[in-house]
């Protein structure tokens, strides 16, 4: 290992030391970590504050480092430092979620709790004693959130955590009572009371907001500058905002089209029952999944070493059920479990679903298709010999990484013998499309939330409240919907060029295994180390 390669490789060591203990909790499941049962997340002003100036020393240090003249794969891997320390300066300093979305502070308050709950049983003493410390540190957070909200809180945001707190005084204790038989007798009395006061806590905060939220501003587009300078410096993406939405609608255009096509072909096929049970869906589940294996093996799309463990369903517990809402209900193991199966919970299907457990309450390779190749991703990422190509970076890659397997799926002929699913598919396609275009005209303040609602509930269409919390979520988090369709498309160009390039020394299986196993890597990065191109990066510096 070279000088250059080894300061680059310490400096991002010593900065995911940093972060990984320094960051905020996601309800997402592909930036999850695996902390120390008693981990407790830091949005106070303070920690903001000494969280910006860590990074600018971060940054420093990063911009002395000179790699001009060094391999691509020591370059690629300096500026995945790059866009990480950006991403703590895009959270703290421009998003500001830490002090003006009360969703976000919810999530922090009793997100920890809830990450405890998904790994399967047994709950050891760690485990149990982390989870009553999460629980009495409920009430401390959320003094936190009173005085972030005051200052700097908005309305919008603030009624949609009113919404998902809107039965937590009976959905805490039930989630207590239910996961309190896995806890020793000992520890089942302060499990109860720590679950008790932080429910009081909640309640108290839900009404709390109620009384604030008409005092509060509303939410503000990040603006197109700000938008810009995540897409150079995070997502390292050389698009514009405008090409993203003008893409967007033509691939929704495209949707609609296909989508149409396989209901003219197969409009009289009847929808596939339900499965009658959660537990036989889940038995075939792990019929389909083992299937899915083959057929990437078979078709030499992509290799499934030994070593890669499965991806599997169970029922969802009855602790998780009543606070499902706090994050993506799935276990999808970690950097320190890799010896582990993975898991997604699956709710009882003879209960109203939501979209995606509906389709997958009907034919789980749906579900295998997205969630199950995140879980691939990430494990075979983890495995990876660079420490710095085993962490979450940015969505565009995880999330286009999925949704592309999705296509790649339907062309490669999995679904020839379901064409309900095949129909289903075109349309998780659409609803992507059209969160592009929404995520991206709300980020740059081309259009308002009031106009990003209509747009849900007449294209997709879905309820007035739906379209609340999807735009909602968009002006508090911009650049995470539109991953999905952007990322896709990005591999696609990328896929296409490597053809062109490699002619007949080019193999689906070469491409696969190396996007799968690097899919923390942005897509022009990726470009520049499979292909030898960095037109993509170029133009990214040259924007400035």
């Amino acid at each position: 290992m070279s000088d250059m390669n080894q300061a680059v490789q310490d400096q991002g060591i010593e900065f995911w030391d940093w972060r990984i203990v320094n960051g905020y909790r996601s309800p997402d499941d592909v930036p999850r970590l695996e902390l120390n049962p008693d981990w407790i997340p830091q949005f106070d002003q303070d920690s903001a504050r000494r969280r910006l100036e860590k990074a600018a020393d971060f940054r420093r240090r990063w911009e002395d480092l000179d790699v001009s003249g060094a391999a691509v794969t020591t370059q690629v891997d300096y500026r995945l430092i790059g866009s990480a320390i950006s991403r703590v300066e895009w959270e703290t300093g421009v998003l500001r979620s830490w002090e003006r979305d009360a969703v976000m502070h919810v999530h922090q308050a009793l997100g920890t709790y809830f990450d405890s709950l998904l790994r399967p049983p047994p709950f050891d003493t760690d485990r149990q004693d982390g989870i009553i410390h999460q629980l009495n540190m409920v009430g401390p957070q959320l003094q936190v959130s009173l005085g972030n909200l005051a200052r700097a809180g908005t309305s919008a945001l603030a009624g949609s955590a009113i919404r998902l707190l809107r039965e937590i005084d009976t959905a805490l204790p039930r989630s207590i009572e239910e996961v309190s038989g896995f806890f020793d007798a000992g520890r089942r009395g302060p499990l109860a009371e720590a679950g008790a006061e932080a429910t009081d806590h909640l309640v108290s905060f839900r009404e709390w907001l109620r009384e604030h939220q008409a005092g509060m501003a509303a939410p503000e587009p990040v603006g197109r500058d700000n938008f810009m300078w995540y897409l150079r410096n995070v997502a390292l993406l050389p698009l514009q905002p405008e090409e993203m939405v003008l893409l967007g609608e033509r691939e929704l255009h495209r949707n609609y089209a296909w989508e149409e096509v396989e209901r003219n072909r197969y409009g009289d096929t009847p929808v596939p029952d339900r499965f009658p049970t959660a537990e036989a869906q889940c038995e075939t589940q792990a019929r389909d999944e083992q299937a899915v294996r083959e057929f990437y093996e078979n078709e030499n799309l992509l290799t499934q070493p030994e070593s890669l463990r499965r991806y599997l369903t169970a029922p969802l517990p009855e602790y998780v059920q009543p606070i499902n809402w706090l994050g993506v209900a799935n276990d999808l193991t970690s950097d320190q479990r890799l010896d582990e199966d993975a898991y997604t919970y699956v709710w009882d299907p003879n209960r109203p679903l939501s979209y995606f457990y509906e389709a997958n309450a009907r034919d789980p390779r749906l579900g295998i298709m997205h969630e199950g190749v995140h879980y691939k991703q990430l494990a075979l990422s983890w495995a990876n010999p660079n420490p710095l190509r085993r962490r979450y970076y940015d969505s565009i890659i995880n999330e286009g990484l999925a949704h592309y397997n999705e296509a790649l799926m339907l062309q490669a002929g999995l679904f020839d013998d379901a064409p309900w699913s095949r129909l289903v598919t075109q349309n998780f396609k659409r609803l992507r499309s059209l969160r592009t275009v929404v995520d991206v005209s709300l980020a740059t303040g081309a259009i308002t939330l009031e106009e990003g609602m209509k747009m849900f509930e007449e294209l997709i269409p879905v309820d007035p409240q739906t379209a609340l919390e999807e735009t909602s979520m968009y002006v508090s988090n911009p650049g995470l919907a539109m991953a999905y369709m952007v990322g896709k498309l990005e591999i696609i160009r990328l896929l296409a060029d490597a053809k062109k390039k490699l002619g007949d020394e080019f193999s689906l299986r070469w491409f696969h295994d190396h996007l799968w196993s690097n899919g923390n890597v942005p897509i022009s990065l990726l470009r520049w180390e499979m292909l030898d191109d960095p037109s993509d990066i170029e133009a990214i510096d040259r924007a400035g």
